[in-house]
């Protein structure tokens, strides 16, 4: 009898401990289950396309070239976001953000020597911590800061399509 009460109080323990084991693990990862947001897919997708060359007035939809219009419009469509083709157009899409407020995912505006100082030529997506992931010249898809240099000095306005 007294070796049957044994082994019960063990196999109780060993199923207690189990079980704290499991949902334990549960509360201490909440999230490691959790699915990414939109707009870190978004981030993800346009990553993939990291160095894919630049080319002014690259076709929609296309995946070998882009410019920067056109490689917002294809990374947020891939994710269910439509936009206009045109930098210039996407601008008007979605709600203002401050420079102040700027959150991961939302599309950046700049003039450049094309489209003369303070109105819109080129257009990228805010990643956070001072960085755009855009595309433009020689390094083609690529990320920049925002925070001094060119794109500092070039900064129109922002918008908030997600």
């Amino acid at each position: 009898m007294m070796l049957k009460q044994k082994f019960v109080k063990q196999a109780v323990t060993v199923g207690l401990s189990l079980s704290l084991l499991f949902t334990g693990a549960m509360v201490i990862h909440p999230g490691a289950a959790q699915a990414k947001s939109q707009v870190d897919k978004i981030i993800d997708t346009g990553d993939d396309f990291m160095g894919v060359r630049y080319k002014f007035g690259a076709p929609s939809g296309s995946d070998k070239v882009f410019d920067c219009s056109s490689f917002m419009q294809y990374i947020f469509k891939e994710h269910g976001v439509k936009l206009p083709r045109e930098s210039r157009d996407q601008a008007k899409k979605g709600k203002h953000v401050s420079r102040s407020n700027l959150k991961k995912g939302d599309l950046v505006f700049f003039s450049t020597r094309k489209s003369g100082k303070g109105k819109i030529g080129h257009v990228g997506v805010y990643i956070g911590n001072g960085k755009i992931l855009h595309t433009y010249g020689k390094p083609g898809v690529t990320i920049s800061t925002i925070k001094s240099g060119w794109w500092d000095d070039h900064y129109i306005t922002a918008r908030r399509v997600l």
